[in-house]
């Protein structure tokens, strides 16, 4: 994708995509420009073209190529050095989550009656325990994958072209509600609670998690446009649950113009309001608004859903969640409901794919929940004992979050390689791989190369770190990076990085930062053309 052309921005508009840029988890840094060592292999000159673009006139390029099997190096270029990983990062608390938890590990989420049942009525409460379950069935398919697209609804305020996914974000919710009828209640005589005592959210990690996530936490806000210009756009949100309320002054302008909706909310996000502009003819538009307390939302979603279900709470549905009131232990008290996901590698895949934020942080918070701690913070012992386990150079990393958003993190591409070497040589080495996004197929990667001779054939993380260079009122790449594998011949994968940090778009559209990120695309794609033959 070629950068497009776009008038002089303001610095009100340049400040936007800083503050959005900033939201889906990338950084401003300042970067130093070291000469590149010798590699082992001469560079494809394709390669060599798209380093000396005018975008990386004061950037520093990253390669390494290994074979995994034989330990031969094929690049490497500034591969012992540190870097911005962006999104890459999250290879190491994905993996390290995997090994914690298990692939085939399965969150149950239960829901207990405490108090004493008389017939179908409950003298007391329902208690829903999280369990840091990070969809709830909400992107769930009947055949138990989790669906994703290529451009996730969580980055729909900055990147342009997101969708949804067709599953019912409340369908655990739902799920739930159906269960506890089924055991024979009809009557709640007291409140629904959420027990989210499984961690303490910690506000270093940004998006926060929590233990309880519906919706990735986020209203979706999708507006079609009218019937011609001036009329009002089409609205339509998800998840209807009390009291939040969204309304929408977005207009429809004339065919052909670049749509510029905003989103805002009160102060405790329940009142959502849309503005700006949608073109006439153009597909629907998506945005989200942050849901601001959880377990506040949750409560009354599953309220909701027991209604729904033909059970009855005598407390009302919208309001605080009532936590003083729950339990020391639920040892002894009956399980009405249970809410079983699929195996955290169909997480992991989702994490991977779409480059999920949220879900990266979580693992961190997972992680320490496996030593019985409810602070986020210990997971990272957990992840560095698991490095140390799969041989990866420790101090050659430097994470301070999960999903690679923090200007602290760092990590070289010798280190990128160590834990996706550690990966081939486990029995889950092909569950691993296919979970990373596909060049050209899916994920991040879907509409890079697809009609390549590579397409297919490379498995990818990618990852970006921008913000906004006020100076020069454009967009300032800090990191845009590749790690993973490149298939050489059938069955045969090499392990790579390729990576550029302080690449320096001319404006402050978007389509730049996309452009650099297409260019580390098909530097991997090259890298695996020489490595076949295939030039």
């Amino acid at each position: 994708m070629s950068p497009s052309v776009t008038p002089r921005t303001s610095r009100g508009r340049l400040a936007r995509h800083l503050g959005v840029l900033l939201a889906v988890g990338v950084v401003i840094t300042g970067l130093v420009q070291v000469a590149p060592s010798p590699t082992p292999h001469a560079l494809d000159p394709r390669i060599t073209s798209i380093m000396r673009k005018p975008d990386y006139r004061y950037a520093r390029w990253g390669l390494l190529q290994r074979n995994p099997e034989t330990g031969t190096l094929t690049q490497s270029r500034n591969a012992g050095e540190f870097f911005i990983p962006g999104s890459t990062a999250k290879l190491f608390s994905v993996s390290g989550t995997w090994h914690t938890l298990g692939g085939d590990h399965r969150f149950i989420t239960p829901v207990h009656a405490v108090g004493q049942r008389h017939n179908t009525t409950l003298k007391g409460n329902l208690d829903l325990v999280a369990q840091g379950d990070l969809t709830l069935g909400g992107r769930t398919r009947k055949n138990g994958t989790v669906a994703f697209t290529a451009v996730d609804h969580t980055y729909a305020n900055a990147v342009p072209g997101a969708t949804l996914t067709p599953q019912d974000p409340l369908a655990g919710i739902d799920q739930l509600a159906r269960q506890v009828r089924h055991s024979g209640i009809r009557r709640v005589d007291g409140d629904v609670v959420i027990d989210a005592r499984l961690f303490r959210p910690d506000p270093v990690l940004v998006p926060t998690p929590t233990p309880l996530i519906i919706n990735d936490n986020v209203i979706d806000l999708l507006t079609s446009p009218g019937a011609r210009a001036g009329a009002p756009a089409g609205l339509d949100w998800r998840p209807k649950v009390a009291p939040y309320h969204v309304t929408s002054a977005v207009r429809t302008v004339a065919a052909g113009k670049p749509a510029d909706i905003s989103v805002s909310s009160s102060a405790d996000g329940t009142r959502i309001r849309l503005s700006g502009t949608i073109a006439a003819g153009s597909a629907p538009v998506l945005r989200v608004s942050a849901i601001k307390d959880p377990n506040a939302f949750g409560r009354t979603a599953l309220i909701e859903a027991l209604k729904r279900a033909g059970v009855e709470v005598r407390a009302k549905a919208i309001g605080p969640n009532p936590a003083r009131q729950l339990p020391k232990s639920y040892q002894g008290v009956p399980t009405v409901a249970r809410y079983t996901s699929p195996v955290y590698a169909e997480y992991a895949k989702l994490i991977l794919k779409v480059s999920h934020n949220l879900g990266a942080n979580l693992g961190v918070c997972l992680m320490a929940t496996g030593t019985g701690s409810s602070n986020c913070e210990d997971g990272f012992p957990v992840l560095a004992t698991f490095l140390d386990h799969a041989q990866v150079e420790r101090k050659a990393v430097q994470l301070a979050d999960g999903r690679g958003g923090n200007p602290a993190d760092r990590t070289t591409p010798r280190a990128l390689a160590q834990i996706l070497t550690y990966w081939q040589h486990t029995s889950e080495a092909q569950r691993f791989r296919t979970s990373l996004p596909v060049l050209g197929v899916d994920g991040t990667l879907a509409d890079s190369c697809r009609g390549c001779p590579s397409r297919g054939k490379v498995f990818a993380k990618t990852g970006t770190a921008a913000g906004g260079d006020a100076l020069n009122d454009r967009l300032a790449v800090g990191a845009e990076t590749a790690a993973g594998y490149l298939e050489t011949r059938r069955g045969h994968f090499d392990v790579f990085f390729a990576g550029v940090n302080g690449a320096s778009p001319p404006s402050a559209a978007v389509n730049g930062v996309l452009a650099i990120g297409n260019d580390v695309a098909d530097v991997a794609a090259y890298l695996q053309q020489q490595a076949s033959g295939h030039h």
